[in-house]
């Protein structure tokens, strides 16, 4: 193979590669059906020639026709007249108009054909546009729909949904750990007030053991009026309280 044939063929497949790329569906659809519709109206001026065409070699064929006819009548005057001689004239003349009546009733007939075939493909190429228009709008409806799907798609491949639900998943736990510290601040906060209140009311109790016990000291009588006199050791012993009290009191004096 040549240089020059290689060269020739590289050329043409760049040429048909970046011709392919370059096609538009949408734009390639509505410039075929502009061409389908230059083509019929091309088609429809042969047709509307060729009826023209037919109706004149008709009308010569006619016309023939008619002077064959009269040609014929004016020989059988001349026969029957006596002039024999006009009669073959006339005879001559009919001939001459009669075989071009036979020419024109054979192009007739030939036309007549054609015009029916020009008007077979006249309705055949209406009847292929009328498709064409339908699969076009089809197809540009299909090719519409392809490219707001790449678009959708590369939207899509842009986004990092992994790291946007990731992201979402981490604020999810952290808002969870918040409401957890909350939960359990809460539960901190009542317990201690809780606490305090019990230590409020369990002071209460020594805080009268003590008042007791410096009324017993003292001799006074106690601030609540509950601790029996300790002159008596046998009523002392009634309570447990009122026995460490004495005892107190005892180890107080020897001391």
């Amino acid at each position: 193979m040549g240089l020059l044939d290689r060269v020739n063929r590289l050329f043409r497949a760049n040429l048909n590669d970046l011709v392919s790329k370059a096609e538009d569906p949408e734009k390639v659809l509505e410039q075929a059906v502009i061409d389908m519709g230059q083509d019929l109206v091309q088609l429809r001026q042969a047709v509307a020639q060729a009826i023209a065409s037919q109706k004149r070699t008709e009308s010569q064929y006619k016309s023939n026709q008619i002077e064959a006819d009269k040609w014929f009548q004016r020989a059988q005057l001349a026969l029957q007249k006596g002039e024999e001689s006009l009669a073959r004239e006339a005879l001559v003349r009919r001939k001459s108009y009669e075989d071009t009546a036979n020419v024109l009733k054979q192009q007739l007939d030939s036309q007549s054909g054609q015009v029916e075939d020009l008007k077979r493909k006249l309705i055949s190429l209406e009847s292929k546009i009328s498709e064409a228009k339908t699969k076009k709008d089809m197809l540009k409806a299909r090719a519409n729909a392809a490219k707001a799907n790449q678009r959708l798609q590369g939207t899509l491949s842009n986004m990092n949904t992994g790291s946007a639900m990731a992201a979402f998943e981490r604020m999810e736990e952290k808002v969870m750990i918040e409401e957890a510290k909350s939960q359990a601040i809460g539960e901190i906060a009542g317990s201690g007030l809780d606490e305090q209140f019990r230590q409020l009311e369990s002071s209460g109790g020594v805080d009268d053991e003590l008042a007791a016990m410096k009324a017993a000291l003292s001799g006074a009588p106690s601030v609540q009026g509950n601790l029996p006199p300790a002159s008596s050791s046998s009523s002392v012993s009634d309570s447990p309280i009122d026995s460490e009290l004495e005892e107190l009191r005892s180890q107080l004096k020897e001391s």
